[in-house]
């Protein structure tokens, strides 16, 4: 009965990410400017009711991580104003310093070979490289300079995040370290998406394709949290079975 319940549960949770997805191609193709900004703001409240109707406790960096990135999405979908907008940078800029505070509490970078460390440490130098070179062109085409920090600094934070979650996959392969992996990735390729829409060309297409990249990584991230309660539930579930050698001592 247990098994049959979470078994419904994952697909009542999934077939919600499916719901968001499907409201969200359907903005794109409608073409309607204004329903298509305020699907976004409906991600993670829709995906945080369900998440809590199984499990009623959320650590603190996650609640930081979620209220932080719904704040930016509210800020991005009612107000045009340049001034929200920045503002939906910061906000955006402090949920990805929050999951780097997770990754960093179970990140053991000594721990890692040195050959892959060597080689995370020169895929972060080279990132970080193209990150410069951007930002410099950046700066000569946006003249508001603390428009271009703050793009800096929300993207050198990206790189910071999946250099992390890259260098936690590598050290543990695990589910856990490939759902947050995947996770960081979301949000790279989703906050890439958004910059060619505003800087370069603004295309449905590219709209779309990257709220829904979005809401995968707000999916994932939750089922990153579910599988970690339970294998803390299940690393605290007192042993069954005892050992024959000790039975009789």
């Amino acid at each position: 009965m247990k098994n049959s319940f979470i078994l419904s549960f994952n697909k009542l949770f999934f077939g919600a990410l499916l719901l968001l997805v499907s409201v969200n191609i359907f903005g794109a193709f409608s073409e309607d400017a204004l329903f298509l900004r305020t699907t976004k703001v409906f991600f993670i409240p829709a995906l945080l009711i369900l998440f809590f109707m199984k499990y009623k406790t959320l650590s603190l960096p996650f609640i930081l991580f979620f209220l932080f990135s719904f704040l930016g999405d509210v800020s991005l979908a009612f107000f045009e104003n340049e001034i929200f907008f920045k503002a939906s940078s910061v906000f955006y800029f402090l949920s990805y310093m929050s999951l780097i505070g997770i990754a960093l509490s179970k990140f053991r970078f000594f721990n890692i070979d040195k050959v892959v460390g060597t080689y995370l440490v020169v895929v972060f130098l080279i990132n970080a490289y193209f990150l410069y070179t951007f930002y410099g062109i950046l700066k000569a085409i946006v003249p508001d300079s603390f428009e271009v920090l703050l793009f800096g600094v929300k993207n050198l934070s990206l790189i910071l995040l999946v250099f992390l979650a890259f260098g936690k996959y590598l050290a543990n392969d695990t589910k856990l370290s490939i759902l947050f992996l995947m996770v960081a990735l979301c949000l790279v390729f989703s906050t890439i998406l958004s910059y060619v829409s505003l800087y370069y060309v603004y295309s449905w297409s590219f709209v779309m394709l990257e709220r829904i990249i979005y809401a995968i990584g707000i999916y994932l991230l939750l089922t990153y949290v579910m599988v970690e309660n339970k294998s803390a539930i299940t690393q605290n579930k007192p042993q069954d079975s005892y050992n024959s050698d000790n039975i009789f001592a």
